[in-house]
């Protein structure tokens, strides 16, 4: 069994997109809710921008230290709360927020492209997972028939849509953040704006973005079937028939 600590998909959710989202969009309605007069602080925009960013960000440190696996995309996801906490910190105009939000994806895309070289795609290392799959007996198969070669050939062009799949999730969030963000950080509108920006990019960047994953998973599975000769049923793994 492995010791590994899976994510928990409703934790992920609440800490980086729905807290956050509420904090910044009715921070200071809750605040009242919870018998906090902040009407007349001058800095209670801010507190409640950092609060609202600690959220995703000690949670991505947690899932770090907890799975015990440096993820070079929740590195870079941290980065970008990061980024986002600066921003509004120092109050630079919101242009530079435009640009944060549409190069972060940018640059995991161009990450996962330049691995479409190299012996190891992330396509191999995010889609062929052994909790999944039998990769034991998929690697016998392909040995034994001489298509390794043509499998991996399947693999680099997966990566290259996985990265396709990170340029749409760019081109997304800078249309996206063009639209919302009307207001200069550290105020109240940006603060609202924020959090608009954090519960539709879900949707509007990430629903997309599963699709084409989901388009390179089939091309895997297909690859593997061809080039293997083996069922759905010999590559599923044991403990995930379980």
């Amino acid at each position: 069994m492995s010791g590994k600590k899976s994510e928990n998909i409703w934790l992920n959710l609440g800490f980086n997109i729905v807290v956050p989202s509420l904090l910044l969009i009715k921070g200071k309605k809750l605040a009242q809710l919870c018998g906090v007069d902040v009407s007349a602080a001058t800095d209670a925009d801010m507190w409640i921008f950092i609060i609202a960013i600690a959220f995703p960000l000690l949670y991505g440190l947690y899932d770090l230290a907890s799975r015990r696996k440096f993820n070079f995309i929740s590195i870079l996801g941290i980065a970008s709360v990061a980024l986002t906490g600066g921003i509004g910190l120092l109050k630079v105009s919101r242009e530079w927020m435009i640009v944060k939000e549409g190069a972060i994806p940018l640059l995991i895309g161009l990450a996962v492209l330049a691995t479409a070289a190299t012996k190891k795609p992330l396509a191999k290392l995010l889609l062929m997972n052994e909790s999944v799959m039998n990769l034991e007996k998929i690697n016998a198969a392909l040995d034994g028939k001489g298509t390794r070669d043509s499998f991996n050939a399947t693999l680099k062009s997966a990566t290259i849509l996985v990265a396709l799949s990170f340029l749409l999730s760019s081109i997304l969030n800078f249309a996206l953040a063009c639209w919302i963000f009307q207001s200069e950080p550290g105020t109240e509108a940006f603060n609202a704006e924020l959090g608009r920006m954090t519960a539709l990019s879900f949707p509007v960047i990430v629903v997309p973005s599963m699709v084409i994953m989901i388009w390179a998973m089939f091309k895997i599975l297909r690859a593997i079937n061809l080039c293997t000769g083996l069922s759905m049923e010999d590559i599923i793994a044991e403990r995930a028939k379980k």
